[in-house]
């Protein structure tokens, strides 16, 4: 009953992060640093663990990271987290990842993942649209490690990569197809 109840409340809070927009004000200057932080050790501890990142980041225009996403669910659940666009190593802007889900779920967990941008033309469909949803717009491959060993930076035909890191919890598997991209920030 103990598992039951938190399971409805990480799924309560889970909608509650989707049904709210966020956004940095001066107040909320400290989270900006702190996303920030987050940010720079989540892409090194990426590079540290996976060769293939490593290696496809040398080559990337940009990296959209999201260091730490937290989904849950009960039969509907959601997903939730805030990231930032990463231009060579200036903060480009902020962004959160939202994704709803229905069906048969139940847990919690979280996660981070990281987009790497190959070309111009995928940093501008970023800029240019008010949301986007991973799956429509630039061709995105999400690298695993069946992918990653067909994989070399001669082989690198696609707009952007996408390497989920760091799951932890209750659920199984992590998609971020249907996951909606959006700015928060001016810079």
């Amino acid at each position: 009953m103990k598992t039951l109840r938190s399971i409805l409340l990480a799924t309560s809070m889970a909608v509650a992060a989707i049904g709210t927009t966020a956004t940095f004000t001066h107040a909320d200057a400290a989270s900006a640093a702190d996303l920030n932080q987050d940010s720079d050790h989540a892409l090194a501890m990426l590079y540290r663990t996976n060769p293939a990142a490593a290696a496809i980041g040398k080559q990337a225009a940009a990296v959209l990271i999201f260091p730490n996403i937290v989904k849950a669910g009960l039969i509907f659940g959601g997903a939730y987290g805030e990231g930032e666009l990463k231009v060579g190593n200036k903060i480009d802007g902020y962004y959160n990842s939202v994704t709803g889900s229905w069906g048969l779920q139940a847990g919690a967990q979280s996660y981070g993942y990281a987009v790497f941008l190959m070309n111009q033309r995928a940093i501008d469909y970023i800029h240019k649209t008010r949301g986007w949803e991973i799956g429509v717009g630039p061709t995105v491959v999400v690298v695993n490690e069946g992918v990653a060993k067909n994989l070399s930076t001669s082989t690198l035909k696609d707009d952007a990569y996408a390497f989920i890191f760091d799951q932890q919890g209750l659920m199984a598997g992590v998609s971020i197809e249907g996951s909606k991209i959006s700015r928060i920030h001016e810079p």
